[in-house]
């Protein structure tokens, strides 16, 4: 999977809207939210801290891009590239000795980009504790074909009631991602025409 930062489709103000089964001529076949979660592991090692002895955030970000490319590759059929990264939290640290899962799946669809929603959790290798969520994020990925080019992907199907709300909240994720854009577009635009030089 190849991930590299790109500037999605889905990022760019009337680009596209989200895609529904059935839209249309050509509409390509929605896929289900379960065709395409996964689960990726690891056990943390001492070449995975940082200088407080504990996991480094930059490793299990890795971690978290790796499964979602993994999902955005699966749902959409071919390569997907990370267009950004955002909401990545940390709710507790993770240590040496520890089995991390990170937990994947589409939770929205535009006509060529995905959100993927991750959610990490960690447990004692060799305990039988239950495992605790330590982090959690969303990522935007965009579908490309061989030339680099956008391509469409399937619309993501939600199947409970659980897949739904993360539909509808990515959703709203999407409008305040590009509302953001366009005010900071607004405020350089509006500077540039100023004369003030940043």
């Amino acid at each position: 999977m190849t991930h590299q930062a790109t500037a999605a489709e889905s990022e760019i103000p009337g680009a596209h809207q989200g895609a529904a089964p059935g839209e249309g001529p050509g509409e390509i076949p929605g896929k289900p939210t379960s065709a395409s979660r996964t689960t990726l592991s690891h056990i943390m090692t001492h070449n995975d801290t940082n200088l407080l002895g504990t996991v480094h955030g930059g490793v299990i970000m890795k971690l978290v891009d790796d499964a979602a490319g993994a999902v955005a590759g699966r749902h959409s059929g071919g390569p997907a590239v990370t267009a950004s990264m955002d909401e990545m939290v940390f709710l507790e640290p993770v240590r040496v000795g520890d089995l991390v899962h990170v937990k994947a799946q589409v939770n929205w669809t535009g006509r060529t980009s995905m959100e993927v929603g991750v959610r990490v959790l960690a447990e004692r290798w060799n305990e039988s504790a239950p495992a605790t969520q330590v982090g959690s994020a969303y990522l935007v990925f965009a579908a490309v074909d061989a030339d680099g080019k956008p391509r469409r992907v399937p619309p993501v199907l939600p199947e409970t009631e659980r897949d739904e709300r993360r539909y509808q909240e990515a959703q709203i994720r999407r409008t305040h991602r590009l509302a953001r854009r366009r005010a900071i577009m607004d405020l350089r635009e509006k500077r540039a025409a100023e004369g003030l030089d940043d």
